[in-house]
């Protein structure tokens, strides 16, 4: 499932669509939000790298880790992104607010160096969304050599954006960046819902196409020792991987995974809890035959319906709902004697009245009013 977000972010959207945008959700508890993060942003550098996407590369715009962090993951995953000409990172995270540069340039401080050499534009002015959005544009651009070519855009945190910006000026920005679908092919980016009211985490849901939800599985029943704490930082590794797909014809589709983290490098398995099998086991297994079986079919041949003729070489016997006055009470432990004996059903009708006429061919429910 992972996989395919993956594949769906590096194809981008249709002709006249707009681009597909992925919201990665979390908790600030949760740390694997961001490992899912750098799981998708390494899996598209991969097919940009290897020319398997129509995009000509990303830009990253770096809010919550430095430039220098970025680098190493890609080299870690066997890219070489210096001085790359499909790799472009907006620091908005070394000076978000131009403080340390003004202070540089008065000589408070030392004016120190970024320090990777990945091709970095300094963004000094966070509150300002709409020269973010000129400098993303951009960025883009240089990654072609036309001026022409789709690019993609990461945002690794969304909730520091929102720290400087109002939630309307984020989801302006996040929606433009879509509208621009001859520009950008694709977007994603992470947020820490429980940081933020729920209104603003469902404004930023709705401008997505697709909503991945991060989770640890709780545990319960825990004592404070230190094999329940060893348990408790293994489980932290561990979660739930939900995401909901919107469809074109308006539906949306809900896929659930499990997610493990074992040296920095996210495992993806299908979901399967001790609950569920539990209650899987208590289904009883309901097997429907659409055939009747041999004893079946036999059975069903005996049943005497009221208003067929017999036709079985005794005299035809056509019953009218009432039974003989002369009929002893000997002779119906009789008949029913012999009818438990032949293994034979019945299907008894009764007359409404007695000025209703038998009917051999007919059924008896024909007559009434529907």
């Amino acid at each position: 499932m992972a996989e395919w977000i993956c594949r769906t972010l590096r194809d981008g959207g249709l002709e006249g669509e707009h681009a597909p945008a992925l919201t990665i959700n979390d908790s600030i508890t949760c740390s694997l939000g961001s490992f899912v993060f750098d799981h998708i942003l390494s899996q598209l550098s991969s097919f940009i790298h290897s020319q398997k996407s129509q995009s000509s590369g990303i830009v990253l715009v770096a809010f919550s880790r430095s430039p220098l962090y970025y680098e190493q993951l890609l080299k870690s995953k066997g890219y070489n992104v210096s001085a790359s000409t499909w790799f472009m990172i907006l620091d908005c995270y070394t000076d978000p607010l131009g403080w340390k540069s003004k202070l540089a340039n008065s000589g408070r401080i030392a004016n120190d160096s970024l320090g990777s050499s990945v091709t970095v534009k300094l963004c000094k002015n966070v509150k300002d969304l709409d020269e973010l959005l000129s400098l993303v544009l951009n960025r883009g651009k240089e990654l072609s050599l036309d001026g022409k070519g789709r690019f993609m855009v990461a945002i690794d945190s969304v909730s520091e954006m929102l720290r400087h910006a109002s939630v309307s000026s984020v989801a302006s920005l996040l929606s433009e960046l879509r509208s621009h679908e001859g520009q950008v092919s694709s977007l994603f980016w992470l947020i820490h819902s429980d940081l933020h009211e729920t209104r603003a985490t469902a404004a930023l849901e709705y401008i997505s196409s697709m909503k991945a939800t991060v989770a640890v599985q709780p545990m319960d029943g825990l004592r404070g020792n230190s094999a329940s704490l060893s348990l408790m930082e293994n489980n932290l590794k561990r979660g739930k991987f939900s995401v909901h797909v919107k469809r074109r014809n308006g539906r949306v589709k809900t896929m659930v995974e499990e997610l493990y983290v074992e040296n920095s490098t996210v495992n993806f398995t299908p979901f399967s809890t001790e609950g569920e099998v539990i209650s899987q086991s208590l289904v009883p297994k309901v097997q429907f035959n659409l055939q009747l079986s041999e004893k079946e079919r036999n059975d069903r041949a005996k049943v005497v319906l009221p208003f067929e003729h017999q036709g079985d070489g005794k005299n035809i016997q056509i019953y009218d709902g009432r039974k003989s006055l002369n009929e002893s009470k000997g002779d119906s432990e009789q008949t029913c004697f012999e009818k438990e004996d032949s293994g034979r059903g019945e299907i008894i009708y009764f007359r409404d009245s007695d000025d209703e006429m038998p009917d051999s061919d007919e059924d008896p429910d024909d007559d009434l009013d529907i």
